[in-house]
């Protein structure tokens, strides 16, 4: 009888090594599935973190360059104030208008007029009053008469074309050593930055920002200037053009760079036919910033800087 059953007993262990092998299959599979997911999800929350890092970095990025153009805007509007775009009948503009003013104001505007005395003895009454005497701290003014020439030369057909007299002189006399650092070739690049009107400033962040990888590489740090190789303490930085690089600089060469920029953002709005102005009143603004650009190469600068 137990020979009968033998092949019965076979079949079932058969049976059953193959449901245990299945088993451990379906076993291995979910694991395997499980695994997977467990990978996906890693994936996904990697990818997620990154995205937000790079979203940060970007974000961080934009308002750092927002607040350089901020910067130069409102070094713009510094220079614009010395301006007068328009004058109305209902509140003229006495520089635009010389007869509004007092004669004796106006005798010493007139630098280059022929056999004026500026002395006391020129003071001339109005209505039986005595014309306002000049401060001693005056600051008198004698239009150069080849300077002049110069610049209305220019004036008649402005150009940006630094081969033209006018422009030749200043870039001869300011631009250059203006611009001229010790780190020469740094020096060049921040200069044609400035002529194409692409070189950013932008404060240095007074917090520690946390830690993202930036493609930006900055050259120098915060208390050492790139464009003089001097340790000093740095509060903005510059960037030239679509580069991914920025510079530290020092307040002094902060001051010689913002002159030269203000000098050509005046020549432009020129250019452009934004400055409604007596032709004269356009030259002494001119001098008044190429003089900023002498100070400012000297080594002076505001305390703000």
């Amino acid at each position: 009888n137990c020979h009968k059953y033998e092949p019965v007993v076979k079949h079932v262990k058969c049976k059953s090594h193959d449901l245990w092998d299945a088993a451990m299959v379906i076993h291995v599979n979910n694991s395997d599935k499980s695994l997977f997911f467990s990978a996906v999800v890693n994936l996904k929350a990697h990818k997620m973190v990154r995205e937000a890092n790079t979203k940060q970095a970007a974000s961080e990025k934009q308002l750092r360059e927002a607040q350089g153009k901020i910067d130069m805007l409102q070094a713009e509007v510094t220079a614009l104030k010395t301006l007068v775009i328009t004058s109305t009948p209902s509140s003229p503009n006495r520089e635009l208008h010389p007869q509004l003013q007092s004669p004796t104001k106006t005798a010493f505007r007139k630098g280059h007029g022929r056999n004026k005395s500026t002395s006391s003895t020129g003071a001339t009454t109005v209505a039986g009053q005595s014309a306002p005497q000049e401060s001693v701290n005056s600051e008198f003014k004698e239009v150069d008469s080849i300077l002049f020439a110069e610049f209305q030369a220019w004036k008649e057909s402005p150009t940006l074309d630094k081969l033209c007299p006018f422009l030749k002189r200043i870039y001869q006399e300011d631009v250059g050593p203006c611009l001229d650092f010790t780190k020469h070739e740094l020096s060049e690049l921040v200069q044609a930055a400035v002529e194409q009107n692409t070189l950013t400033i932008e404060p240095v962040a007074t917090q520690a920002l946390p830690v993202v990888k930036v493609a930006a590489i900055e050259c120098g740090g915060p208390k050492k200037c790139a464009l003089s190789g001097l340790s000093r303490a740095c509060k903005h930085r510059i960037k030239l053009g679509d580069s991914g690089n920025y510079y530290y600089i020092s307040p002094s060469c902060r001051a010689r760079i913002t002159a030269v920029c203000n000098f050509f953002t005046y020549i432009r709005y020129i250019q452009q036919g934004l400055v409604r102005q007596d032709v004269e009143l356009m030259y002494w603004e001119v001098m008044r910033l190429r003089k900023e650009m002498s100070i400012a190469k000297l080594g002076f600068y505001p305390s703000e800087m």
